[in-house]
């Protein structure tokens, strides 16, 4: 929810990191990037730590 909110008020191009402790973002966040028409760009895991990154279209 707060990740929707928070791309809205990006510009194109501009790339959002999301960090999480659920390891569920890893497959959840490609496909509301792709849901939503941004492209999902990778992740990575520190950790108990997971950070994706969305690129806003």
């Amino acid at each position: 929810m707060k990740t929707a909110q928070l791309i809205k008020t990006m510009n194109s191009g501009e790339i959002l990191e999301v960090t999480a402790d659920d390891i569920g973002i890893i497959k959840d966040m490609p496909a509301w990037a792709k849901t939503t028409g941004n492209e999902f760009l990778g992740s990575k895991t520190e950790g108990d730590v997971h950070k994706v990154y969305v690129k806003k279209k």
